[in-house]
């Protein structure tokens, strides 16, 4: 059996599943403010994966994935701990906000001051409090506002195949090797030796249930990954691939733009992926791709301004084999046809 867990203040017994109100700053209305921990505490050694939402307070797909998650059956039998934080940046949420009151972006505030901004005090109670306890991290995000992610994950790869084999794990169908950046609480975790994992699926302030079973499922996988429950069949009908680079198209010009590819449509260099013209159709412009690649993240609103991004395409050795893997990823988290073990309704 193992020791118990001690976070803000609280000791959690092996065994035992708590919810812990981290304190926050009171909201200027003086009513008081916390920041909800759920702690499973498995009886057995394990390790301890912290999994967090919002962030940006915007960006709420994963405020879903662990609701549901935290109700998994599975987890009653879990060696070690899991950590939930369905909601990190507590007054952005409120505020259906990306960012914190005093209008700086969280996760770029980390690793935080106990005497700094309000963004720098939060980063400081998670770097602190919670993140001494972790073992591994999964960090879920989306897209901004307006803004669509095919589903991904993001990590540091650098030839470090344990972080690789942990980013495959999840089954995401994109891999991206992304740098790390300061400020980020990704880089905060990496730099104290703690592999952390960014999911990215779907835009602000929405729900896309494709994005979040698949969240799920990709939570459920690092759980079996890490030896916390017992082993899931992995699924077999999609290989998550590394993308070699990534490239941004922007709008050659401003005006209303068209778009003609979706999420996960490959494209060839050179092929026509969009049309801007003004509302009279004069002085039309095409968006052609400069690079052979996948669709992982576009715009939702067709009023873009000149050298606005407006498509982010990813590059891979073979282009054809990552567009069957990611049709066939769709297929599988389609609520039409998902055989992943829920009695969730889908959200429509």
């Amino acid at each position: 059996m193992q020791s118990s867990c001690v976070i803000g203040g609280e000791t959690i017994l092996a065994g035992e599943r708590r919810t812990v109100q981290l304190p926050l700053p009171n909201f200027y209305t003086h009513s008081p403010t916390t920041m909800p921990v759920h702690v499973v505490h498995g009886r057995q050694v394990g390790p301890c994966l912290l999994v967090t939402s919002a962030l940006h307070g915007d960006e709420i797909n994963g405020v879903e994935i662990i609701r549901r998650l935290s109700v998994r059956p599975s987890l009653s039998r879990l060696k070690g701990t899991l950590i939930l934080i369905p909601v990190v940046n507590v007054f952005g949420f409120v505020a259906q906000s990306r960012y914190l009151p005093d209008r700086r972006d969280l996760n770029r505030s980390f690793p935080g001051s106990p005497k700094g901004s309000m963004a720098a005090r939060l980063a400081h109670l998670i770097t602190t409090d919670v993140l001494p306890l972790c073992t591994h991290i999964i960090d879920l995000h989306t897209g901004a506002v307006a803004r669509e992610n095919l589903p991904q994950i993001r990590t540091t790869l650098s030839d470090n195949p344990e972080l690789e084999a942990f980013a495959k794990a999840f089954n995401a169908p994109v891999v991206l090797d992304a740098a790390l950046r300061d400020g980020t609480f990704r880089k905060t975790a990496q730099k104290r030796g703690v592999p952390a994992l960014v999911y990215e699926a779907g835009e602000a302030l929405r729900f896309d249930e494709v994005s979040i079973r698949a969240g799920v499922s990709g939570v459920l996988n690092i759980l079996s990954h890490l030896g916390m429950i017992r082993k899931r069949t992995p699924r077999k009908a999609h290989t998550p691939l590394v993308a070699k680079s990534t490239q941004w198209v922007r709008a050659p010009q401003s005006g209303v733009l068209r778009s003609l590819v979706v999420l996960g449509e490959r494209v060839a260099a050179g092929d026509q992926i969009a049309l801007i013209g003004d509302p009279f159709g004069e002085h039309e412009e095409s968006v052609l791709s400069p690079a052979a690649g996948i669709i992982i993240g576009r715009t939702k609103v067709p009023l873009v301004h000149e050298g606005e991004a407006v498509f982010h395409i990813a590059k891979f050795d073979r282009p054809s084999a990552a567009a069957a893997s990611i049709e066939n990823f769709q297929d599988a988290f389609d609520p039409e046809s998902d055989t992943f073990e829920t009695e969730e309704p889908p959200l429509i």
